[in-house]
């Protein structure tokens, strides 16, 4: 992208997208960095030990386990689990698959049982590597999976249950060669919720890392700098951590913070951030928004941040004013979605900002809003913000779901599913979901996991959920839920609910708040109709 200085149009303008024919993400982010000596992951574990690993290091160390793995049998286009959080061996993870052509499968180390099943099962995952809590989970689920995928720990077990990632790595060759990709080829597939069935693969492409570059760049006021250090609490598993953060700073050799933040603290981040020298960060919202919390940071943390990037859900006049006294700089927002992600944003040292606005198109990117036949509207009337096809940033499909794919598309058009409005300069505002999809904290949840999750549940007769309004999250999920004939509602019961939903999906999932209802609003035809719920909640008529 062009350096700093320009104005936006001019930055525009200038921006030409190069995507090579041949394109492999594991030489693009380790082996063209190689020779230089330069420190690529940092890694400070819960105790607080910090140790640094070079390009040369992750090189060494992928193409052992690229070996360790063609060796059980993975080939090119299986699919490899990685349930791990943010540490050296999930990075080491996917290099080792994108060398050997195979699909990176990223997992969230929260994710319950049936999650994890669901996932597994619909990728038909050949391996997974985990650490010894995530291998408990599979050890246990093992045998409701349609493949048996190999178990691949990353601490030493003796129950001969797995093979060890030791083990496997010294006993392999540090001499490998990548496998030709080409640009268009599977490289990675992310899970992303739905407001139909279950969640859905969204399958990358090798290339779809460099469609995300102007979006990494454009909000981090011309990433990367002299000097640039990189951090996010988000998790490796969802495209924010793993495409916002991860990939693309090592793409151009930036040195990546990995600490496993079990539950994210607001001290500990203005503290990690000041005592390893990070000066970007992609923040979510709700991160944000608890670390406002904190009393006089500037007295009592040394930190000196360049750039912060947030997305998710809005951060607001207030909020933006905090960041620019806290950490003397203004918070770029931005917009995308898993299937075309950082599309939208802002960089406010070239373009102003407006208030509530999601920003401009990102260089490179064409969006409009259009209506439902997919033709543009006139600035200021509201429809579907949509990315012109074909874009670098797009994924390839959805994994074995064809119809869905076709249905993203109209007109020449990926759709969002979200709906909103332009104005005459570019600028984008968010109206909401055209769906039931609920952002909370970041995450994007669908409610019919979790619909079917507390079915099981022997107190429910029939649930609905949707998002409501939370000052810190955005949304939180809530459940309206009918019980059996006889069941004794208490808070003991709606707290069973909760554990119940916890214990098999995810601790972001659960419902926060649970309403027992007599009925639930539905259609002629039996659906439960959940904007009604919504729109209830929220104080309009439905």
């Amino acid at each position: 992208m062009p350096l700093a200085g320009r104005s936006y149009q001019e930055v525009c303008e200038a921006f030409s997208w190069v995507i090579p024919e041949r394109f492999n993400i594991a030489d693009a982010i380790c082996d063209r960095h190689v020779g230089a000596a330069r420190t690529a992951l940092i890694y400070e574990t819960a105790d607080g030990a910090v140790t640094d690993f070079t390009f040369e290091a992750l090189q060494e160390r992928s193409r052992r386990l690229a070996n360790a793995l063609s060796a059980q049998g993975i080939a090119r286009g299986d699919r490899i689990g990685i349930l791990l959080p943010q540490c050296p061996e999930a990075l080491i993870t996917h290099l080792a698959a994108y060398r050997i052509g195979a699909v990176a499968l990223p997992l969230f180390t929260l994710f319950g049982p049936d999650a994890l099943a669901y996932r597994l099962s619909d990728s038909g995952a050949k391996a997974v590597v985990s650490n010894t809590e995530g291998i408990e989970k599979l050890i246990q689920l093992r045998d409701q999976l349609t493949a048996k995928p190999l178990l691949i720990a990353i601490e030493d077990r003796v129950d001969g249950s797995t093979l060890g990632w030791s083990t496997l790595i010294d006993a392999a060759s540090s001499s490998h060669t990548t496998v030709d990709t080409a640009a268009e080829d599977p490289a990675i597939i992310v899970y992303t919720s739905g407001t139909t069935g279950n969640p859905k693969g969204v399958l990358y492409a090798h290339r779809t890392l460099l469609g995300h570059m102007p979006g990494v760049e454009f909000p981090h006021d011309f990433f990367p700098q002299p000097g640039d250090r990189m951090w996010t609490p988000a998790d490796w598993a969802w495209a924010g951590g793993l495409m916002d953060v991860l990939l693309p700073s090592l793409f151009y050799g930036i040195p990546v913070l990995a600490k496993r933040l079990k539950k994210f603290d607001p001290e500990e981040a203005f503290s990690l951030v000041g005592r390893h020298g990070i000066r970007n960060a992609f923040m979510p919202p709700t991160a944000l928004k608890m670390m406002r919390q904190v009393a006089r940071p500037q007295e009592r943390f040394s930190y000196a941040m360049r750039s912060i990037a947030s997305g998710g859900e809005r951060l607001g006049e207030e909020m933006l004013g905090w960041g620019r006294e806290v950490f003397g700089l203004t918070m770029n927002e931005f917009y995308g979605q898993t299937e075309a992600n950082l599309t939208i944003g802002n960089c406010a040292s070239i373009m102003p900002l407006k208030e509530g606005s999601m920003g401009r198109a990102m260089p490179g990117h064409v969006l409009e809003v259009v209506d439902e036949e997919g033709n543009p509207v006139k600035p200021g009337e509201t429809g579907t913000i949509a990315v012109k096809a074909p874009d670098p940033v797009f994924f390839l499909r959805y994994w074995n779901k064809p119809d869905a794919t076709s249905e993203k598309f109209r007109n020449g058009w990926l759709l969002t599913g979200d709906a909103g409005h332009r104005d005459e300069e570019g600028y984008f505002w968010f109206h909401g979901r055209n769906d039931d999809v609920i952002i909370s904290g970041g995450y994007r949840i669908g409610p019919t996991e979790i619909e079917d999750c507390l079915m099981q549940h022997p107190a429910v007769a029939l649930v609905a959920v949707v998002g409501v309004p939370d000052s810190v999250r955005g949304e939180v999920v809530k459940a309206f839920v009918v019980p059996r004939a006889g069941t004794t509602v208490d808070d003991a019961l709606r707290e069973d609910m909760q554990k119940f939903v916890k214990a098999r999906l995810s601790a972001h999932e659960y419902p926060r708040q649970i309403e027992i209802r007599d009925s639930l609003p539905m259609t002629i035809t039996g659906k439960i109709r959940r904007k009604d719920l919504r729109d209830e909640t929220n104080g309009t008529t439905p």
